[in-house]
């Protein structure tokens, strides 16, 4: 089958293209150019590859048929985030597409109301993006269900692996939290500590588009959370953090005005931070084992451990 990868050169597409490749599938992926997959696979030989402007094609109207032009037998999207821009692809390639896969995420969900969330759980989004992701969650739902239209929704945790800065043990992408671990400095951790990541390896995220591929009858109409068998906390994550350093990083936990005033990040930090522990996220993946048989292979702690060794060989975490 031809598959289309809208924003197939980033984190997800590193493994899914190759994956595709792989699994027999004829692959386009559109991209615009500006980055190269983080991890070498000699299956990228095999993709045609469609530089385009997602965003200024979007404006002109023409991108949804853009996409119908490749003529795909499925359609992935991995980088909508409003319903205008998913609307206009959905409805220039309807008809024409046996399977249509959203990237999601799992800020689908608001506040946890019972650990771990399920994909049935009700929990208003809250956050632009959050609630963004949702608009569209429902509005693909809605057309699968009707029978207008194949598509399955796959929600992320906060991905990691190699190629990315990941969130880190306050709740940001800052690697300067990471160098503080590395070198024993003290390291202030807001609250008790006790909020909540969520981390999937990308390529796990990969393995679930490609299980939802397989098991098509199961993943239509349907969305699935995505992410490792296990959440952490704060706290928890900095001590894990320090070991992999051999640091003996004192871990402080201050209330959160203090935290803003004694941790030394950007405005931009500070609001990430919130964002993410504001929805302590700790959800099941169960679903998607389930009814695709996923199995992750990755604990948390695995997949970001792969991020910091990317991130010291890159100089971004000082030593």
């Amino acid at each position: 089958m031809k598959a289309v990868v809208i924003g197939g050169a980033g984190h997800i597409g590193t493994y899914l293209v190759p994956r595709l490749v792989d699994a027999g599938h004829e692959v386009t992926v559109i991209t615009r150019g500006k980055s190269k997959p983080y991890v070498g696979s000699r299956a990228w030989e095999k993709v045609s590859m469609v530089t385009m402007d997602r965003s200024a094609v979007e404006k002109e109207g023409k991108f949804g048929a853009a996409v119908r032009e490749l003529k795909g037998d499925i359609v992935i999207d991995l980088i909508s985030f409003n319903l205008d821009s998913t609307r206009q692809l959905v409805e220039a390639i309807k008809g024409t597409v046996t399977h249509f896969l959203h990237t999601g995420s799992i800020w689908v969900k608001g506040f946890v109301v019972e650990a771990p969330t399920r994909e049935d759980t009700i929990s208003p989004p809250f956050g632009d993006y959050g609630v963004n992701k949702k608009i569209i969650e429902d509005y693909l739902i809605e057309q699968a269900r009707r029978g207008d239209f194949p598509a399955t929704m796959i929600n992320p945790g906060h991905i990691v692996g190699p190629g990315h800065p990941c969130v880190n043990p306050v709740g940001n992408h800052n690697p300067v939290i990471f160098t503080r671990l590395a070198r024993g400095e003290k390291l202030y951790i807001p609250h008790f500590g006790m909020e909540t990541l969520h981390h999937v390896h990308a390529d796990d995220v990969a393995r679930v588009f490609m299980d939802a591929i397989t098991h098509w009858a199961s993943a239509v109409g349907e969305q699935f959370f995505v992410v490792s068998d296990a959440a952490v906390t704060l706290r928890g994550y900095a001590v894990q953090a320090a070991k992999w350093f051999n640091s003996s990083s004192e871990i402080v936990c201050v209330p959160w005005e203090e935290w803003k005033r004694v941790i030394d990040l950007t405005l931009g930090d500070i609001g990430s931070t919130e964002a993410h522990i504001s929805h302590s996220p700790v959800c099941s993946n169960q679903k998607a084992r389930r009814m695709l048989g996923f199995e992750p292979r990755y604990t948390s702690f695995e997949a970001v451990k792969e991020s910091v060794e990317w991130m010291v060989g890159k100089g971004k975490i000082e030593i």
